[in-house]
């Protein structure tokens, strides 16, 4: 029986804005897990975990495990992500004409994603930006569990207490 798990868990895994790192779920248990390229590949080559940091060395452990598991998924990766299409759907998303194109301009081209930021500032819609970039998050994490028929709940996260 495959788990139920947390779209915002998910969705937090996801969202390590990382090249050095992937993030797996185990589909059996709902465990989620990011392991460095340096973890996976220690894992792949088989090296002695002993060669490693004591800190490292668990994260190693697991790596081998995700590896050699049918059990994990790879989650989405910034790849999958596309945040440039995210940026662009909000700027079009954005109601106020003038803010709309001046946003739309600051994202063409070399250093968008900065001038997208101080735009945003100055606009004072950066609540505006996360809400619909956790939104479209959310939207990718859900398409991604229906895919692998993984049952998800938007309730409450496992890292967080019940209440």
């Amino acid at each position: 029986m495959k788990a139920i798990v947390s779209i915002k868990d998910v969705v937090d895994e996801m969202d390590v804005p990382s090249d050095e790192h992937s993030a797996f779920l185990n589909q059996r248990s709902g465990e989620l897990v990011t392991l460095s390229n340096e973890e996976i590949s220690a894992a792949e080559e088989d090296d002695n975990v002993d060669d490693y940091p004591k800190w490292q060395q668990e994260m190693i452990i697991k790596a081998k495990e995700v590896i050699s598991s049918d059990d994990y998924l790879s989650l989405p990766s910034k790849f999958d992500i596309h945040e440039y299409n995210i940026i662009e759907g909000f700027c079009l998303s954005v109601e106020n004409d003038k803010i709309r194109e001046s946003l739309l301009d600051k994202i063409r081209g070399r250093g968008a994603f900065s001038r997208f930021k101080d735009a945003i500032q100055m606009n004072g819609i950066e609540e505006n930006w996360y809400r619909f970039r956790q939104e479209e998050l959310e939207k990718i994490a859900i398409d991604w569990l229906e895919v692998n028929q993984i049952s998800y709940t938007k309730d409450h996260s496992r890292k967080d207490p019940i209440k």
